[in-house]
């Protein structure tokens, strides 16, 4: 018999360190491979593994079971030399007139800002987005767990307070609720080795 291994997709910025942890404790025999996936493929992605910390919204999908797991509040990221940096959260009110870099990887959608869009294309990635407003050219709005992630000694990162959050969340496929997921249910929703389902 082929040894059994559970796949776990998770796009960039979700942190299942502690669930992959409690696990390996529970699961010695099963061992997990964490698969990075991109948001934009998010719901392909999950044909592929048992699996995946997504971020909604995801598609409507009737093949799907779908559990909320948390909210993470937007942040702003600038320049460390931004005036915006002076202040310890900023509202959408303290954006008015700053340019704001829209990756094509942004997770978070329209967001409805008084900003201005860059005289720039669109730049692909994150990562790239976090670099260039480093310079001090403009912001850039992701979640805090991606500006984290892409933390540099020339940026900083600030909450911003009135912006919508963005939702991570389980998902797999319906006809696909193995013992090891139910497994990885229970973890993530607390529950302790021997309480029931």
């Amino acid at each position: 018999m082929a040894s059994r291994m559970f796949r776990l997709g998770a796009v960039p910025g979700a942190t299942p360190g502690k669930w992959i942890d409690t696990w390996k404790q529970r699961m010695p025999r099963v061992p997990l491979e964490l698969v990075p996936i991109e948001f934009a493929s998010q719901r392909s992605a999950i044909d592929e593994v048992d699996a995946a910390l997504v971020r909604r919204p995801i598609v409507d999908d009737a093949d799907l079971h779908v559990i909320p797991l948390y909210d993470e509040v937007p942040v702003v990221v600038a320049s460390a030399e931004s005036h915006l940096m002076a202040a310890d959260e900023l509202t959408t009110d303290d954006l008015t007139g700053e340019v704001l870099i829209t990756p094509l990887d942004d997770v978070l959608g329209p967001l409805d800002l008084p900003t201005v869009a860059p005289g720039f294309s669109p730049l692909q990635t994150t990562a790239d987005a976090i670099a260039t407003a480093a310079t001090g050219v403009g912001i850039v709005v992701v979640p805090m767990s991606l500006a984290r992630l892409h933390q540099r000694k020339d940026a900083g990162y600030r909450p911003l307070l009135d912006a919508p959050t963005s939702s991570v969340a389980l998902a797999w496929l319906r006809d696909r609720t193995t013992e090891d997921v139910e497994t990885f249910i229970g973890i993530v929703r607390g529950r302790t080795a021997n309480s029931s389902r």
